[in-house]
């Protein structure tokens, strides 16, 4: 069956891609659970929107004493008690930290005491909106391959042309040369890192993808020796039939 475009009249008139993106992680945990062995686990892990935020009016009955010391260091000697104060901070400047969407399944290995060893990420349009989302998001995506963490990307984002994968060789100092001058902007790829004696290698599986073509099937990196089939079109086919997207 063909790949959609989510973010366009008509789907995007019929339902969001949100619904899309988080009914997909479900259905992902689902395919995979009939896949891993029994030391594995799947869960999907989806934050959408703003920070939580805490409600500080909650608290604000019940504020905590100013914290103080006394010259003879709680002994009792009756010195008079002093409350520290900090000094002015050295920089104040507002600031709105990026924020970053997250459709994410995670894979845990209970036998190495739940370890995350795989990560698959749905690339949002918020992840690819702005430069400081792209680098959070390509930022994450390093730092879990730099623990050994296999990583997949899928990127079905029609109304953000940037290619996420091709950012994160960036940053790496790296290129693929699959890619061509103009990186697509919808593909799929699977990452891993893994030891050749003693140098470490960043390998890829990178398949780009086009509205009206099936999506591929990519290994999931559970161990350095261990992959199994992550198929995309099954789980992605099953969401469409379950959301009512023709």
């Amino acid at each position: 069956m063909p790949l959609r475009d989510h973010f366009h009249s008509p789907i995007d008139d019929l339902t969001s891609w949100e619904r899309l993106h988080g009914q997909w992680s479900a259905m992902l945990v689902l395919s995979l659970a009939r896949k891993l062995p029994r030391r594995y686990a799947a869960a999907p892990s989806i934050h959408s929107g703003p920070y939580i935020e805490i409600d500080v009016a909650t608290f604000e009955q019940d504020t905590p004493a100013a914290m103080s010391y006394d010259s003879d260091h709680g002994n009792g000697g009756g010195a008079a008690t002093a409350v520290w104060a900090p000094a002015r901070p050295t920089l104040a400047i507002p600031a709105s930290l990026p924020d970053a969407d997250e459709y994410e399944v995670r894979v845990y290995d209970h036998k190495r005491g739940r370890r995350l060893v795989a990560a698959i990420e749905i690339v949002s349009p918020a992840n690819k909106d702005r430069p400081e989302h792209r680098g959070a998001f390509v930022g994450k995506c390093a730092a879990l391959l730099q623990q050994q963490v296999s990583v997949t990307i899928i990127d079905l984002v029609t109304n953000r042309h940037f290619n996420l994968y091709a950012e994160l060789l960036k940053l790496i100092g790296q290129a693929d040369p699959a890619l061509g001058p103009e990186p697509p902007p919808l593909y799929a790829v699977a990452c891993r890192t893994t030891k050749r004696g003693t140098a470490w290698f960043l390998e890829t599986w990178t398949h780009p993808l086009a509205l009206g073509q099936p999506l591929p099937t990519l290994p999931l990196w559970l161990a350095d020796n261990l992959a199994i089939p992550l198929e995309l079109e099954e789980s992605y086919e099953e969401t469409c039939r379950v959301l009512r997207i023709p």
